[in-house]
């Protein structure tokens, strides 16, 4: 059975969240390799909380879904998790940190977009995330770099600055995930200095049938990255699910 028939014959899409400053872009080259039908990529725009944009994404999905999320995407998820578990047939987090940020990291996000309004966001971006985003090989990948900066910039200072405001109120949800019974996988690059082993370890922990796989050529950026990689891991995954 392909992932396509999976995906066509049930009421469950594969909703996909992406992370900060990013939106469809993030996901395309997945998605071409997986040949999915029913699936929406979904760019984090419209609330400065993760329970915030949860609530309003379960307010208008499906009363069933598969959802992957990325990095900011992913703690939204763990938040969509905790409040509809019975909702979500199948989670798959990449690039994920589990843990609620701590309280003295907030001026300094504040400040970043302080900064990236002022230099602009591709440079800023490349000033100070580029170097931490992808794996050593891959830094002078020009044309990765170019879909990350077009991703940024079509999302928006408003955007980021929304954006930030979820990454400083983010809950520890590992709690309440032990009754979590969807089949669940969790994706990491091996070179991914960000959301490191130990933020994906700690959810893999948390979650009862969690399946963690570590990227061995990928940093954060793991979907644009290696996205073949991705789109294996993510086809098993589906075939995994329950529907």
């Amino acid at each position: 059975m392909n992932t396509t028939s999976l995906l066509e014959n049930h009421d469950a899409p594969l909703v996909m969240l992406g992370g900060t400053l990013c939106n469809s872009r993030l996901w395309q080259p997945v998605i071409e390799q997986l040949n999915v039908t029913h699936f929406s990529c979904i760019t984090l725009t419209a609330g400065d909380c993760a329970e915030t944009l949860a609530s309003q994404l379960l307010a208008v999905l499906p009363p069933r879904f598969c959802l992957a999320g990325f990095s900011l995407g992913a703690i939204v998820a763990l938040q969509m998790v905790a409040l509809a578990p019975e909702r979500i047939v199948g989670l798959a987090l990449l690039s994920v940190n589990p843990f609620s940020d701590l309280p003295e990291n907030a001026p300094t996000r504040r400040a970043a977009v302080r900064d990236a309004a002022k230099l602009g966001i591709t440079r800023w971006l490349t000033e100070n995330l580029w170097p931490r985003y992808v794996a050593p090989q891959r830094l002078d990948d020009a044309s990765l770099h170019r879909t990350i900066v077009q991703m940024a910039e079509e999302c928006g200072i408003e955007t980021f600055a929304r954006q930030t405001e979820v990454a400083i109120s983010r809950k520890d949800h590992r709690a309440i995930l032990a009754s979590f019974m969807a089949p669940t996988l969790i994706l990491n690059g091996a070179h991914d200095v960000i959301c490191t082993a130990l933020h994906h370890q700690a959810i893999a922990e948390a979650i009862p049938r969690a399946r963690w796989i570590t990227l061995p050529d990928s940093g954060h950026f793991l979907p644009l990255e290696t996205p073949q990689r991705v789109a294996i891991a993510m086809r098993n995954w589906i075939q995994e699910i329950k529907f």
